[in-house]
């Protein structure tokens, strides 16, 4: 009986100081484990009153590294922050990542929403959803192997195109709950992502939330199926070692992670419409990886 859905792994952002070695070495777990895929968040900064400042290593140049030392599971931004660089740019890094990979690239893409970093890197924060509708539409041609022309009120294209041609048309995903960010991503969109928090780390709120993308996909001129359904979950490998998670909700509950719990839920998740729940460890190292493990075996029997 096939996977009812795919399975993914969030490595690590902030939550503890990781290098390289690290990052290889709880890629090659998940791939040899029967991981589906591989996620990084693209941030900058972090600045929390009364706390060290933490950033993450450049997202771009480790899926790049990591396309290069895996085979065979998707690799992914979760999600690439549009604001960040020109539009043009993304496209280019993202169609060489998706070569270097093989064609595994899943292209994550969203606005933004730690005001601190922008600041701190000079980046504009105002009209973010306003800037993210001009930048998707100059990515999405490019990556699809088009010209884009575009004179936009923030990102301009002039008869742009990305050279080498990219090997296909990569897969775009939107990283949004948000009416008016789905209004203008899901026309285009391959999938759809929600955090953990964005649904409560239910599989009922995931059920309730995935509704209301039906309902965004179709006024978007979609057949809801078409556009694949990604859910992150939070789970709690060892809560003696737990890390504190960015942008804690106290009243979510963080998923047990014993094999029989975490196969449960995923297997509701199917059931609600998710087609791959990404976890997102706490602790998240290579022996919470192995230790999660076991539920793909569940979920595959």
């Amino acid at each position: 009986m096939p996977r009812p859905l795919r399975v993914g792994i969030q490595l690590p952002e902030v939550e503890r100081d990781v290098r390289w070695p690290e990052y290889r070495s709880m890629a090659e777990a998940a791939e040899e484990l029967g991981f589906d895929s591989i996620w990084l968040g693209d941030h900058l900064l972090y600045r929390n009153e009364g706390e060290p400042e933490k950033g993450p290593w450049d997202v771009w140049t480790l899926l790049g590294a990591l396309a290069a030392v895996t085979s065979r599971v998707e690799l992914g931004p979760l999600v690439a922050c549009t604001g960040f660089h020109p539009p043009g740019m993304i496209a280019r890094m993202a169609a060489a990542i998706d070569e270097v990979s093989g064609g595994r690239l899943i292209l994550g893409l969203g606005c933004g929403w730690n005001r601190a970093e922008f600041a701190a890197f000079g980046i504009p924060y105002d009209h973010r959803v306003a800037r993210f509708e001009e930048a998707h539409e100059i990515i999405r041609r490019l990556v699809a192997g088009e010209h884009a022309t575009l004179r936009g009120t923030y990102w301009q294209a002039d008869d742009a195109v990305v050279l080498p041609p990219p090997a296909r048309k990569i897969p775009l995903m939107i990283g949004s709950n948000g009416p008016r960010m789905l209004g203008i991503a899901l026309p285009h969109a391959d999938w759809w992502n929600t955090w953990w928090d964005g649904y409560g780390n239910t599989v009922a709120g995931f059920a309730e939330l995935n509704a209301r993308i039906d309902a965004a996909a179709e006024s978007a001129g979609r057949v809801p199926s078409d556009v694949a359904r990604s859910a992150c979950v939070l789970v709690t490998v060892d809560a003696a070692t737990a890390e504190r998670v960015l942008r804690p909700r106290s009243e979510i509950t963080p998923l047990a992670g014993d094999a029989e719990t975490v196969a449960a839920h995923l297997r509701g998740l199917a059931d609600a419409g998710a087609d791959e729940a990404i976890l997102v460890l706490d602790p998240i190292t290579e022996d919470s990886i192995r230790a999660v493990a076991p539920a793909l075996a569940l979920l595959d029997g």
